[in-house]
């Protein structure tokens, strides 16, 4: 195993006393501490329409679900009333990304339409999108790869024009796991009119243990995710009436426990801190970095803001380059597979040739708050030598 590694869990060690109290006290599901969690994710993005889940995976299945399926008082939350109804509609989404940013697709039986990617940034290609959406669009789901925010205005000024031609304006759902702290223009996802999906699983900048939280652009929106993350039911509502309400709209096991909200709690401020750090020594790299023949460098622009969970970068002879990093006791690693590879979603295979050219090359290195100003000259000085 590499002495330097490309991912650590950050926890407080605030997490072990506060857990204890949870568990101490009698209750562990969702309840008090899970109020203070979400009111607290709420002041720091800075909107109240703030629901967590019990993984970010089960956020997106939330989102999808809520977008595809009118509520029982016939309303949908506000950018999918013309969304994911009717029959054919099918999602865009990149291929590029974990398996759980795409199965909670797949699993709702939802067609899926792969869109290829910037290898220059690993973000979903917006040139490639604007072919791609057509009056059969009901959805597409992006990726924040690294923490590097997609163009969210030019994303829009896409959606304007396909509305415009198709009479149908996508909802368009965030997945934001790598992105706790990242910024476009200035603001937080979750804060750009779409969907975001953060997640809290045990190696992200702000972990849980594992948990996630769905940002939504109104307050119905989120008020109906309340009800359905635990069955269609307020928990809100007393308990000693809470078995007599009536479940309007069936609903899912998606809450997060108090545990869970114990955990993110203690580890908030740390989170804030960290992805400072992470921040500073991306910087670094993008620096000491340049003019390395066969190695490419990724888009950096002002007002995309990123929160460098990884650092990514594309090399020639990847292999070479991760066995070389492993002598000189540096974890590097893609991270993730191509969705587009496995058996399950064969049906829907289309050339993408921007994805080809990311999939072969792209390569993350530490970047982390473990990695100290002597860790990070020792990386680039490893890979100044060549591989």
């Amino acid at each position: 195993m590499a002495d330097i590694p490309l991912f650590k869990v950050a926890m407080s060690p605030r997490a072990t006393a506060d857990v204890g109290e949870v568990l101490a006290s009698g209750f562990i599901g969702q309840g008090p501490r899970n109020d203070a969690f979400e009111g607290a994710l709420a002041k720091i993005l800075g909107t109240p329409n703030v629901v967590t889940v019990s993984s970010a995976t089960a956020g997106l299945h939330l989102a999808l679900h809520m977008a595809a399926s009118a509520a029982a008082d016939g309303t949908r939350f506000d950018l999918a009333r013309r969304a994911l109804s009717g029959e054919g509609g099918e999602i865009l989404t990149s291929p590029l990304t974990c398996t759980a940013t795409n199965w909670p697709i797949v699993t709702q039986g939802l067609d899926l339409r792969w869109i290829d990617v910037d290898p220059g940034s690993l973000n979903i290609s917006l040139d490639d999108l604007a072919r791609q959406i057509g009056p059969r669009t009901r959805a597409i789901v992006l990726v924040h790869w690294a923490g590097y925010p997609v163009d969210l205005i030019a994303l829009s000024d896409l959606l304007d024009q396909a509305e415009a031609a198709h009479g149908v304006r996508p909802v368009v759902i965030e997945d934001c796991a790598h992105a706790w702290g990242t910024t476009f223009g200035g603001r937080r996802l979750g804060l750009h009119g779409n969907v975001a999906v953060y997640s809290f699983q045990a190696i992200k900048h702000l972990t849980c243990g594992d948990g996630g939280a769905v940002v939504f652009p109104d307050a119905e929106a989120a008020e109906r995710a309340r009800r359905l993350r635990w069955y269609g039911m307020d928990r809100r509502t007393p308990g000693t009436v809470r078995w007599k309400q009536d479940v309007s709209e069936a609903g899912f096991k998606f809450h997060m426990n108090d545990i869970a909200s114990a955990i993110g709690m203690a580890n908030l401020d740390l989170a804030e801190c960290n992805v400072k750090i992470h921040r500073d020594n991306a910087a670094y790299y993008d620096q000491a970095l340049q003019s390395i023949d066969g190695l490419q460098l990724l888009e950096r622009k002002e007002g995309h803001d990123s929160a460098a969970w990884v650092y990514s970068m594309r090399v020639k002879r990847r292999d070479d380059f991760i066995a070389r990093l492993g002598i000189g006791g540096i974890e590097a690693s893609p991270v993730h597979m191509r969705n587009d590879v496995h058996s399950c979603v064969a049906a829907y295979r289309r050339p993408l040739p921007g994805v080809d050219e990311a999939d072969a090359s792209m390569v993350s290195i530490p970047v982390g708050w473990w990695v100290d100003d002597a860790i990070r000259k020792h990386v680039v000085e490893v890979i100044r030598q060549g591989w």
